[in-house]
């Protein structure tokens, strides 16, 4: 029987208003963090949507926390190697509104084809291989509140299946105007990456993570159970107040209420905090478990065996 491919989790990298690293999500801030009104500008972004702009800061750290960029900006693996996952849930809303609103005002006649593609839910995960020229698959999950962790899980899939050997995950969601009119206020304006690699390739990289057990399905408890594999948490990073078997005396931490809403990149940022806890307490793994409308996902990360 083939063995489970192990995958390690080696970058992380943020772009969310406030916040300098991956720590910082589950504790203090420090002064200095990342300011969109400042970052969010410039050459490179021109023309670009809110979630591709914040995407494309978020993957910068996390390529270089991984050691993925040299001195001179160059990539250390090959660019064949690299697939992109993004998970978003309302991440060009802005770009097809005002698309919709142009057609209903002056017919289709006034598009402009250069912006069309700005219309794609996939414009993301494209903008961020186009900038650093990664030539692997190149997917988005528009998955409702589970999207993060089923994002992190389908990297996994394409590195265990061959199709790469790593994978940039990145989970973004942006707060303007549309979003407020659509959704309602208190979204999270960030995004957040991460580098997973195949932890056999022996590329040198510092693995911060595990990917252990994952879960999804309807029956929570059943999907929580898969996942822990009867590990034993120090973390439970959850979105939901209800008990769960054999977790009531591990400590728990919602995202959501400190950052707010955050959709589709709950999960990706889940696996970010759950990186900084294992760096500070490596000897007890870290669960992560988002429960939607109608489904539950799950995963366990643990430290790397040093």
């Amino acid at each position: 029987m083939k063995t489970r491919t192990e995958v390690a989790l080696t970058g992380t990298g943020l772009a969310v208003a406030g916040l300098t690293a991956a720590d910082e999500l589950l504790g203090a801030r420090r002064e200095g963090g990342f300011d969109p009104t400042k970052a969010l500008v410039g050459r490179d972004l021109r023309h670009k949507d809110r979630a591709t702009r914040l995407a494309l800061r978020a993957v910068e750290p996390a390529l270089r926390d991984a050691d993925l960029l040299d001195q001179d900006d160059a990539l250390t693996v090959s660019p064949d190697a690299i697939a992109v996952v993004v998970s978003s849930n309302l991440g060009n809303l802005d770009s097809v509104c005002r698309m919709a609103d142009l057609i209903a005002e002056e017919t289709v006649e006034a598009l402009n084809p250069l912006v069309l593609p700005q219309t794609s839910s996939n414009v993301i995960a494209g903008a961020v291989a186009i900038r650093y020229g990664l030539r692997g698959p190149n997917l988005t999950l528009c998955n409702g509140e589970t999207g993060g962790l089923d994002a992190v899980h389908w990297a996994h899939t394409l590195i265990a299946a061959g199709r790469a050997q790593v994978a940039v995950v990145v989970g973004v969601e942006p707060a303007d105007g549309v979003v407020a009119k659509f959704v309602g206020a208190g979204v999270v304006d960030g995004a957040v990456a991460l580098v997973l690699e195949d932890a056999s390739a022996g590329r040198g990289a510092r693995p911060r993570a595990v990917l252990k057990g994952y879960g999804y399905g309807v029956d929570r408890d059943a999907v929580i159970a898969k996942a822990l594999d009867r590990a034993e948490p120090g973390l439970w990073l959850t979105n939901d107040d209800a008990p769960a078997a054999g977790l009531s005396d591990v400590d728990r931490f919602d995202l959501e209420a400190r950052l707010g809403r955050c959709s589709g990149a709950l999960g990706v940022l889940q696996c970010a905090a759950a990186a900084a806890h294992l760096d500070q307490d490596p000897a007890r793994p870290a669960l992560a478990t988002i429960t939607g409308a109608d489904e539950t996902a799950a995963l366990l990360l643990a430290a790397p065996v040093r």
